[in-house]
């Protein structure tokens, strides 16, 4: 080799957002004069500039290179040590290719972002906000959410109350706010409230919103309920002040007429006298014969009849049998359907607009159902019953290109890992099959069987970017791992 190389340091440090230098000096041990081409590669090699890029020694000489490394301050900067390299190519003679490597460390950084969806929310009794944290840091996050109040209006439900974040993503907390007080009349009443993200060593991220309280009974109502129940007593009052005197003379009036109707002495003589006690009354004259007409046996008609017909009749006559509930139809299979993710409003596709390549990267853009793009999709089943639970287990084929949905190589593959296309393979050997799991909210997580049901999922943070690749990762409903199945047709 006809190359001397030395990296002075051979280890550096430096800061995310800021640069550092590291000094190449090479040296021409051959007899004849030499260009060389400087490369850096590996995976700092974006953030990495040589300054020349070309240095041109006579046999001998010795020359130096500058490698400015400027990591930006974003996530893709990878806290810790990464190792570097600069590919030495010489112009005489190519093929001796010269890699001197050296280390170099991007210190960590925090940075945490945190947003109220929505920042104000309306309820008589409860409302429910969201928070969005996100880590726009290089290394995890493990953080606590609590709320507070001037006042202690509120109570706070928080679900999950810790999070842990890693570098680039988000996380959804949910939170329930209840008053301590409810508002029965009256007009609303705005209580504001802090959440608190709060990390260890580092100050809290405060964000604040409303919570707009509302009474249970408009204020007119309660006006009018007034009135009413004062004009109610009013009336009772009046009642009992003046109530008339009510008083019956039926008794008078019937001792009055026992008087008038009593017998007189004189009137004995004129009176009748009674026949005596032995005497038998006249005979009445006979009137006409009743007679009661039997009442028909329709007991025997009915027995010697159609007996059976009383049965049949109950049979006919009830009500019929209630119907089953229609079964909800199953989502896959699916021909000509969009992947719509919930969190992103972003659907599946292919880059660009034409067909996609073997081991191309499947990305999200906006939705587009018709065929001058390539997001429609067919979920094709291949073993009905074989998924968890008895779930089927589909392939997910690009109508496009009619390539499928892949994983690098075969079997289980680890969180992060991009999803791609590749040929249609539809095996349980490869890891193309999937299942779907559906949610509370409607959507599905769709899981991949063999990388032990790892969720679908959009990379970096869940605000939503075009062109974010699609990865597996944990399934959570607190991430972008939601996803809806339209019909193209109809979307």
């Amino acid at each position: 080799m006809s190359l001397w190389t030395s990296l002075e340091p051979a280890s550096a440090t430096v800061d995310p957002g800021s640069s550092t230098r590291v000094r190449l000096r090479v040296r021409n041990t051959g007899d004849v004069v030499d260009e060389y081409r400087f490369e850096p590669v590996g995976d700092v090699a974006p953030w990495t500039t040589v300054e020349p890029p070309t240095l041109r020694l006579y046999p001998g000489t010795t020359g130096t290179v500058e490698l400015t490394f400027a990591p930006p301050r974003t996530p893709d900067a990878t806290a810790g040590p990464n190792p570097y390299a600069v590919r030495i190519t010489p112009t005489e003679h190519p093929e001796a290719v010269t890699v001197p490597e050296g280390n170099l460390t991007i210190t960590p950084f925090t940075e945490v972002r945190a947003e109220l969806v929505p920042p104000t929310v309306k309820g008589r009794f409860r409302g429910r906000p969201k928070l969005a944290v996100d880590n726009f840091g290089n290394t995890k996050v493990t953080a606590s959410v609590v709320g507070s109040d001037n006042g202690d209006h509120l109570s706070y439900e928080i679900r999950p109350g810790n999070v842990q974040i890693e570098p680039g993503r988000a996380a959804f907390v949910e939170t329930t706010l209840k008053p301590r007080q409810v508002i029965w009349f009256g007009s609303k009443e705005e209580r504001p409230y802090t959440l608190s993200v709060r990390r260890s060593g580092a100050e809290p991220t405060k964000v604040e919103g409303t919570y707009v309280q509302r009474g249970f009974l408009p204020r007119w109502l309660a006006t009018f309920l007034s009135i009413g129940l004062a004009l109610t007593i009013a009336f009772v009052m009046i009642w009992i002040a003046y109530k008339p005197q009510v008083r019956t003379s039926a008794t008078e009036r019937l001792e009055q007429a026992g008087s008038a109707l009593a017998p007189s002495p004189d009137a004995g003589a004129g009176a009748k006298a009674l026949p005596p006690a032995g005497a038998s009354a006249p005979p009445l004259a006979p009137g006409p014969q009743e007679t009661a007409e039997e009442p028909k046996d329709t007991g025997d008609s009915d027995s010697e009849g159609d007996g059976d017909g009383g049965g049949d009749k109950g049979d006919g006559g009830g009500a019929p049998p209630p119907e089953k509930p229609a079964e909800e139809p199953a989502v896959v299979p699916a021909n000509r359907v969009l992947l719509r993710n919930t969190t992103t409003t972003f659907c599946a596709e292919l880059p660009e607009y034409d067909k996609g390549k073997i081991d191309g990267p499947v990305q999200q853009s906006h939705c587009d159902g018709t065929d001058a793009d390539n997001q429609v999709w067919d979920l094709e089943v291949r073993y009905p019953e074989d998924g968890p639970g008895g779930a089927a287990l589909f392939q997910i084929r690009n109508v496009k290109d009619q390539l499928c949905m892949d994983l690098p190589d075969y079997g289980a593959k680890p969180f992060t890992t991009p999803v791609t296309e590749f040929t249609c393979d539809g095996t349980t050997g490869d890891n193309q099959l999937w299942w779907v799991d559906k949610q509370k909210s409607g959507a599905y997580w769709i899981r991949n069987f063999a990388s032990d049901n790892a969720c679908l999922d959009v990379a970096g943070s869940s605000v939503g970017v075009v062109g974010a690749r699609l990865v597996i990762f944990e399934c959570a409903s607190s991430d972008d791992a939601e996803w809806e199945i339209l019909p193209a047709d109809e979307a």
